[in-house]
């Protein structure tokens, strides 16, 4: 049972041991501030190779016998400025008050020149060299602006301010949060007598001012006045023109009036005519018509039986000619029965037209006798001859008689051969 307990108080003394040990090697880090573990040699971003490593906003435990824990605050430090006798552009010695805040960068690779320059310094130490740096600075920024740049535009002169230390601090791994210049001032009066100037030119200013305003209100008065009278001339214009207006519309009524007047009277006229035109058309229809009845009906009749009566006449001469023509055909065919005395028996048929015709002529000639003679050798002749008493004794045609009575006194003698 002693044993027990004795192995108790050996493991419960052991552990608190352990607990101590750990709570002495454990190390947490304030987001306000950042931890330095001393020893251990890494690289950090840039390439450089640096003999520590960093825990910002967390927890690490410290390497027993090979590192050594640092911290550094984040948090601001209000630093006030003062600059006397800081000569500006032109040989002017001013005076500057103000007010920086200014911080260690939290972040790399600014954090690193930081811990090279400011680690292990008190906040008294930091303080002060922010405070000179901005000092000289500020004395840099002065030498490069007149006194009244500075006092006129002190906005220009604080980013001139800023863009001067931010790489003097950034290279003490500071940073300059924000920067207030409070006064400024000198110690000959220069300021004071840029003041009365400013003064002066302010009242010049005003005087000027209300000058130009009391030329402005005569301008505006006259240029009212101008107005008004315009308007009046215009209300004048207005009221002449609206009267000529009345009396060009009292014009065009009266024109209107007469015009519609004058169109009535043609109107009217225009009616009187078409009636008298009216009348003259009825006239010409009844000439029209009575020259219809009188010559174009009775011509158009005549017309007509000159029309019907050739005709006629077209069909008798239409219906001789077909005799003529079948009298031909049967010319024709008894021509073809005759056969080869068919163009003796023509000639003696058309020798009687021939013969009267002659003797039309000659009318007191008498024929007694026709003798043929045969002048190419009494062949034909013969033929002739007793063609015609052939003729005689089958139809009972006497050709001599026939000549004969044509005479207008002798009877025919009777044909005789040669």
């Amino acid at each position: 049972m002693g044993l027990i307990f004795a192995l108790l108080v050996v493991m419960f003394g052991a552990t608190g041991s352990l607990i101590l040990v750990i709570r002495n090697l454990y190390y947490i880090c304030q987001p306000s501030e950042v931890l330095i573990f001393a020893g251990d040699r890494r690289t950090i971003s840039d390439g450089r190779r640096v003999g520590y490593r960093l825990v910002k906003g967390g927890s690490s435990i410290r390497k027993p016998l090979l590192e050594k824990t640092f911290r550094m605050e984040l948090t601001n430090m209000i630093i006030e400025l003062r600059v006397t006798n800081a000569y500006s552009k032109g040989g002017i010695p001013l005076n500057v008050d103000g007010v920086a805040n200014i911080k260690i960068a939290g972040e790399e690779p600014a954090i690193h020149n930081a811990i090279e320059r400011l680690l292990g310094k008190s906040r008294e130490e930091v303080e002060k060299i922010a405070r000179e740096t901005l000092e000289g600075n500020l004395r840099g920024v002065l030498a490069s602006l007149t006194p009244e740049q500075v006092n006129e535009d002190k906005m220009a002169f604080v980013q001139n301010l800023l863009d001067e230390a931010d790489d003097d601090l950034a290279q003490l791994g500071l940073i300059l949060d924000n920067l207030q210049i409070q006064n400024i001032s000198d110690d000959v009066g220069y300021l004071n007598s840029i003041g009365r100037k400013q003064r002066a030119d302010l009242l010049r200013d005003a005087r000027i001012a209300e000058a130009e305003a009391k030329a402005q209100s005569a301008l505006q008065a006259a240029e009212n006045l101008r107005r008004t009278s315009l308007r009046q001339i215009e209300a004048k214009i207005a009221t002449t023109r609206a009267d000529a207006d009345r009396r060009l519309q009292n014009t065009l009524s009266q024109r209107q009036a007469a015009i519609s007047e004058a169109e009535a009277e043609i109107a009217a006229e225009v009616a009187r005519t078409e009636a008298a035109l009216a009348v003259q058309r009825e006239r010409r229809n009844q000439v029209e018509q009575q020259l219809q009845a009188d010559v174009i009906a009775p011509a158009a009749a005549a017309c007509q039986q000159a029309q019907a009566q050739a005709k006629g006449e077209a069909a008798s001469i239409i219906e001789d000619g077909r005799a003529r023509a079948e009298g031909l055909r049967a010319l024709a065919a008894t021509w073809q029965a005759a056969g080869d005395n068919a163009r003796e028996i023509f000639l003696f048929q058309k020798l009687e037209s021939l013969l009267s015709d002659l003797v039309d002529t000659v009318p007191q000639v008498n024929v007694e006798k026709i003798t043929v003679i045969d002048a190419s050798g009494g062949t034909n002749a013969t033929k002739i001859a007793a063609f015609m008493a052939q003729l005689k004794e089958s139809t009972g045609l006497d050709l001599g008689q026939t000549l004969q009575s044509l005479g207008p006194n002798s009877p025919p003698p009777p044909p005789e051969a040669p």
